[in-house]
């Protein structure tokens, strides 16, 4: 089965960023269809972890993965959850919602530019008042030489509250990046250029962007993008019928 997941959403719900909002309106058609597409999502949902290219993910070989492979007759009664958190990261919906989704990405992905393009506005849509989605940085360096520089550039412009608007910036430039890039995005945003220049000519989140990648690294994540639904691990450009499968599953323990 082939999927993919390598890019834009516009400017919700209130998010961990005061200023930066992104608004969705709520689908019916996708609520109305939640039953069909749990059941037709269930075997796809779950066969992702440690089958990271077969689901349209890009992945740093020298990280060996810790989470073990679930087989299609095992579904039933074998759910991985990880302890995985999101304190002050950039997040969309509210702070109340039963479903915490985190991704682990990286700028320079090209599926995780088509998850964003293809998934994440539908599913948003679909669950404005259940979902939290939250973004850490794990950029692959080995693979994509400039992912890192971008996420420190996004992280300066979320210290001015404007976050999902430079990552909507960078994904539709994705083959563009570089310093020159990100300055010209932070201005057309009106940002403090001044101050986002000194951000990040002076490197000052880079040590967050290492500890996201170090988080990731720790819980297993070896290609991007990476979710954790809940604590449970959802790899590659997984389509939204599993996201939606997965979190159902996820309210019906409520």
């Amino acid at each position: 089965m082939s999927i993919e997941t390598d890019h834009s959403i516009s400017n919700s719900e209130p998010s961990s960023e005061t200023g930066d909002t992104i608004t969705f309106k709520r689908s019916h058609f996708y609520l109305a269809l939640a039953p069909v597409m749990f059941v037709c999502g269930l075997a796809v949902g779950y066969l992702f972890w440690g089958q990271t290219d077969d689901y349209g993910s890009q992945s740093d070989e020298t990280v060996q993965p810790k989470i073990e492979t679930v087989e299609a007759e095992n579904v039933v009664g074998q759910i991985q959850r990880f302890d995985v958190t999101s304190t002050d990261d950039p997040c969309i919906g509210p702070q109340s919602a039963p479903i915490t989704i985190i991704e682990f990405s990286d700028f320079q992905c090209a599926y995780c530019a088509r998850f964003v393009d293809a998934t994440l506005v539908p599913l948003l849509e679909t669950y404005p008042d259940e979902i939290r989605f939250c973004y850490r940085d794990f950029p692959l360096d080995n693979i994509h030489p400039e992912a890192r520089s971008a996420a420190e550039a996004a992280q300066c412009a979320f210290e001015q509250n404007k976050f999902w608007e430079f990552h909507n910036g960078i994904f539709r430039n994705q083959t563009a990046l570089s310093d020159d890039l990100y300055i010209n995005l932070a201005d057309k945003m009106n940002l403090d250029i001044s101050e986002f220049e000194k951000c990040y000519s002076s490197g000052k989140f880079r040590s967050r962007v290492n500890d996201d990648f170090n988080v990731g690294r720790d819980l297993g994540v070896t290609g991007t993008p990476t979710f954790f639904v809940n604590g449970r691990p959802l790899v590659g450009a997984q389509p939204l019928e599993a996201f939606m499968a997965v979190i159902e599953s996820e309210l019906r323990t409520q």
